[in-house]
Parts: C-alpha cells; sequence; structure tokens
C-alpha cells in the first residue's frame, strides 16, 4: 500500500466520510432558556425575541410562561437587575421607568423596582455632573445650564437637576 493511501488520516483525527448527524432543531422552550441563560429578559422582550427567531406566537408565549413557572425568568427581578445597570450608568429614574415600560412592565412593577435603588437619585446628578463639568463655578450660568441639560437628557428630573447643581461648591 502506498503512504498516500485513502485510509490514512481517518483512524488518526482525520477526517470520516459518513455524514454528520443534523442537530435536531431546538425547541420554543429550548431557545427561552438559552436566551435567558445569557442575561435576564422581561416576559415581553424574550415573547419578542422568540418570535423573531421563527417561533410562532402561541408557542412563544408558552415557552415564556413555562421559563417564568419553572422560575428562569422572572420579571421582577428582570427589573431590579435593570434599575441597578441603568443607575450605574449614570441614567435617571425618568428614563429608567421609561425603559421599565417599554418592557411591558406595569405601573407597579415599576414602582417596585424603582424602590430596590438604595441611593439617593440627587447625589448621583450631583457626582455625574461633578465627574462631567469638573468643579463647576456657581457664577457661570452657561456652564450650569449645559450640565442642567445634560442631567435631564440623562433622565433626571428638574427638582433633582435642580438640588444637584444648588449642592455644588463654586470654584475659587
Amino acid at each position: 500500500m502506498a503512504a498516500g493511501g485513502d485510509d490514512i488520516g481517518t483512524a488518526a483525527g482525520g477526517h470520516s466520510s459518513r455524514p454528520r448527524r443534523a442537530r435536531p432543531e431546538p425547541t420554543p422552550a429550548q431557545r427561552a432558556l438559552g436566551l435567558l441563560v445569557r442575561r435576564e429578559h422581561s416576559r415581553k422582550e424574550l415573547a419578542r425575541k422568540l418570535v423573531q427567531r421563527g417561533v410562532e406566537d402561541a408557542a412563544a408565549h408558552d415557552a415564556v410562561d413555562r421559563m417564568a413557572q419553572a422560575g428562569w425568568q422572572d420579571d421582577a427581578r428582570f427589573a431590579e437587575q435593570l434599575v441597578r445597570s441603568r443607575a450605574g450608568t449614570g441614567q435617571g429614574p425618568l428614563r429608567i421607568r421609561a425603559e421599565l415600560r417599554t418592557h411591558g412592565l406595569d405601573d407597579e412593577a415599576v414602582r417596585t423596582a424603582m424602590a430596590t435603588f438604595d441611593g439617593d437619585w440627587v447625589e448621583q446628578a450631583r457626582g455625574l455632573a461633578q465627574r462631567r463639568f469638573g468643579g463647576l463655578a456657581g457664577s457661570d450660568p452657561a456652564v450650569k445650564r449645559k450640565a442642567a441639560e445634560f442631567l435631564w437628557r440623562r433622565g433626571f428630573s428638574v427638582d433633582q437637576v435642580r438640588a444637584a447643581l444648588a449642592g455644588l461648591p463654586d470654584e475659587d
């Protein structure tokens, strides 16, 4: 036999001529679980993603229900995690509430999740303004206006912005 025969290489890690078995199509519940092990999802978001991946609407909602019953999906846990995450990136409560509502959470779920924030929104706004704008001279209205607009865009209320900017020390 020649050294370059057809049977060489298959026993030593080469490719076999047998066809590979195709993987079975994942069930809607398996797809849902695959999404949930990566990160938390709201019920609405999880169902939408399943439908986008070709799962029929009824089967997607059934899979989401099964995940919730098994404890893999929990809107309250999702909401608390989102509040912590967004607050940690400097977003204010108005913006966070709006995002929670886009995830299909009702007013009570939003209130409960927002109550889990253990910080002070005014202090958070103050720290954000100080990091972004330095000492913020109290006599420079243009800088304070820019800081206020920045904080409003981040989702802080008018009262929170006023309190945060009023509490900043003046530069000497």
